[in-house]
């Protein structure tokens, strides 16, 4: 008995400890007052990490994989030119604001893993200023040139919608003129329409799609794009889907009128749908087939049953002078190294006039 509860103690200081080390971490204790009230940090945020680069030897030869470096690029050389290109304008990495700074390392099972010094529990524009200070310098320590966002990542959302829009006016300003001392702009912007429960039944009716492609065109965004993991239904059983793929269809012709009003040039379709194939035929369906190009994600691909490299050939033959967005996600989708062989293949023979590649190709 005595072993018993000498058991259930032990087994009550670690349940204990484990709930006090999940709290997120605020200010460290010797950050030395950087953590203040306002937006402002003192010095750089990731001082121990140098510029990361593809090093060269002192004979100008290439170190590449043969680098040393953990923190040097082993394969990816901006500058090289491969079938005509630099590297750098084959694959567009582009940060993802919301993985990077907001992401918490946590899954379904676990607390958070993840804790930045300069996080001071707030959700205020003061620390989404600081985070987006953050977001540049790593940007820029990385050496891309694209970064990606939602709107209420990059700033908190309000009690009404036009205290969400100033909240988010205020922060985009700031990365308005942090863009301007490293010339980095989006790759894409977004709205953020699946954390909130208003968004239980679907958001492509909400107004926050306006002021994202505002913002986002004003940060000088390549595309926009409309991520619909809201936009479908449960069963059948409930569901007109001749009416719903209608009114789906209304929201991006609106959207497509807004972009044209507001002079974005290409927004983008986030491919949700069953397939590539699947996405062009509702886009010609609805006579918007030369209005959006898709934005291929194998990780999705293999959730739907399917592979990667069958949506990329399908979207070879469906959109053959488009654009493609890839984001190969985790080295299980069939191999990054032949997605990215077939696309480079179309892409010499004419088939796909650009290539960018977001987050982790």
């Amino acid at each position: 008995m005595k072993k018993v509860k000498i058991f259930m103690i032990f087994l009550c200081f670690n349940a204990a400890f484990f709930l006090v080390s999940a709290e997120p971490q605020t200010c460290p204790a010797d950050s030395g007052g950087k953590c203040s009230g306002s937006d402002d940090w003192e010095g750089e945020f990731f001082p121990e990490i140098p510029h990361i680069k593809y090093e060269l030897s002192d004979q100008n030869h290439f170190f590449g994989p043969n680098s040393s470096n953990p923190l040097a690029y082993k394969w990816y050389n901006a500058e090289e030119e491969i079938l005509g290109k630099k590297m750098n304008d084959w694959f567009r990495f582009s940060v993802a604001f919301w993985l990077t700074f907001r992401g918490t390392g946590g899954d379904p099972f676990g607390a958070a893993t993840k804790y930045w010094p300069w996080e001071d529990g707030t959700n205020s524009v003061a620390m989404a200023k600081r985070r987006m200070r953050a977001n540049f310098e790593f940007l820029k320590k990385l050496g891309v040139d694209w970064w990606c966002f939602h709107d209420r990542d990059i700033a908190p959302d309000g009690n009404t919608l036009e205290e969400s829009n100033k909240n988010l006016d205020e922060v985009i300003e700031l990365a308005k003129e942090l863009q301007k001392a490293i010339h980095i702009r989006p790759l894409w912007g977004t709205a953020q329409l699946f954390l909130h429960p208003r968004y239980m039944h679907g958001g492509a009716t909400s107004s926050e799609v306006g002021k994202a492609m505002e913002v986002t065109h004003y940060l000088g965004g390549e595309n926009y794009v409309f991520w619909g993991g809201r936009e479908g239904y449960q069963t059948l059983l409930n569901t007109d889907m001749g009416r719903e793929l209608d009114h789906m269809a209304r929201f991006f012709q609106a959207a497509v009128a807004y972009k044209k009003k507001i002079g974005f040039n290409e927004p983008t379709k986030h491919q949700y749908d069953w397939d590539a194939a699947t996405s062009a035929n509702f886009l010609r369906k609805y006579e918007l087939i030369n209005e959006f190009k898709l934005n291929i994600e194998c990780n999705h691909a293999t959730l739907s049953g399917h592979t990667c490299l069958c949506n990329l050939s399908e979207y070879v033959s469906n959109f053959l002078e488009r654009s493609i967005h890839l984001w190969s996600g985790t080295r299980h989708t069939y191999g990054s190294h032949r997605v990215i062989k077939a696309f480079m293949e179309s892409a010499a023979k004419g088939k796909v006039r650009d290539y960018l590649c977001t987050e982790a190709c």
